[in-house]
């Protein structure tokens, strides 16, 4: 059956060298792919995780975010995006989302906000970027900083610009293994504030500015203070050889996934039973090809007859009793959840 996902792995030619260099940590492999990611999506703060969810922790420490406040988030989201913020002590309060995409609605995250709203999670489903212009003008309106959650799009683009240069205050990305593009695990922070980004490469190091951290013999300082609460997220000299590897046939990959989506397209949209998703001036890295049907469960049986492992993907968030118990109606959560089914859409699919 053709698998919905299917990790890639380039050609690895220098990694045993590396495994025996003593060179493990984050070093200068690590830096050459943070360097190769700020160029292509065209930002100057932009730093790498060991993981996802470290890439959360670390950007809402710098963004000041504490134990109590409360954001807002759709609920039609991967487990992996919205945990990291029950984790770290954030009230999760969601938004409804438009059925026909999946993403955020502007008017529902608009009727949400309160005094006490800290921050906006904007998460582009699946790889379909959401109503990018109208929530980070909510953001703007009230003062209140939007996360673009692209656990899903690396290479999606809006209007050209591809996510994470879209005018956002923080974007983060998965580098996970089933996500485009993989490191095996990682995650990437990207701010718009220089500040806000400075002050993130130390909390990503447990608090250390490197620059004052040892002395003339190279013993840890006593001059060095720690002021900041920190984490040990610092990617390895392992998993950056292998994203930047990754970086090399980027470009490539996301042709293959486009070519294979226009084939999808070219099949279901002239029809009315299964209908696929789509926004003007939204570029998918089609992560996966999403559909809407009528019938969710006959469609996936009868892909999967076909050979081709469709899937719901993900579970509406909103049913588990982690989050709390909340009484706003999310019409159109019911309706997308109700429907959306995702089929294979990669480079595998040749």
């Amino acid at each position: 059956m053709v698998p919905l996902y299917k990790p890639y792995l380039p050609d690895l030619p220098e990694m045993d060298a590396i495994l025996h260099s003593g060179a493990l940590a984050y070093g200068n492999y690590t830096k050459r792919f943070e360097e190769k990611l700020r160029d292509y999506f065209g930002v100057s703060y932009l730093l790498v995780t060991t993981s996802f969810h470290l890439a959360i922790s670390v950007a809402l420490t710098a963004m000041g975010l504490k134990n109590g406040d409360d954001i807002i988030a759709s609920p039609m989201a991967c487990l992996a995006s919205t945990q990291p913020y029950l984790s770290y002590g954030l009230n999760v309060y969601w938004a409804d989302v438009d059925p026909k995409t999946g993403t955020l609605d502007p008017e529902s995250v608009g009727q949400r906000i309160t005094k006490a709203t800290k921050a906006i999670i904007h998460n582009h489903f699946c790889g379909y970027p959401g109503y990018i212009d109208e929530i980070n003008g909510i953001g703007r309106e009230h003062g209140i900083p939007v996360i673009d959650d692209g656990i899903e799009c690396f290479g999606s683009e809006y209007r050209g610009k591809k996510i994470g240069n879209c005018g956002a205050d923080v974007t983060i990305f998965s580098l996970t293994a089933v996500r485009f593009c993989n490191c095996i695990d990682g995650g990437v922070v990207i701010f718009k504030d220089k500040g806000l980004y400075e002050k993130c490469l130390m909390i990503r190091d447990c608090g250390i500015d490197r620059t004052r951290f040892r002395d003339e013999l190279g013993e840890i300082s006593t001059d060095c203070d720690i002021s900041l609460v920190g984490y040990s997220a610092t990617m390895s000299n392992v998993n950056g050889y292998i994203g930047l590897c990754q970086m090399d046939v980027i470009d490539d990959l996301l042709k293959k996934h486009r070519l294979q989506a226009e084939k999808w397209r070219g099949i279901y949209e002239e029809q009315k039973s299964l209908i696929p998703l789509y926004r003007k001036d939204c570029n998918p890295n089609y992560w996966v090809f999403g559909l809407l049907t009528d019938d969710k469960v006959g469609t996936i049986e009868s892909f999967r007859k076909m050979g081709y492992y469709a899937s719901g993907v993900h579970i509406r968030n909103d049913i588990y009793s982690v989050f709390g118990k909340q009484e706003d109606e999310l019409p159109g959560v019911d309706e997308f959840y109700k429907k959306f089914v995702a089929v294979p859409c990669g480079w595998w699919m040749e």
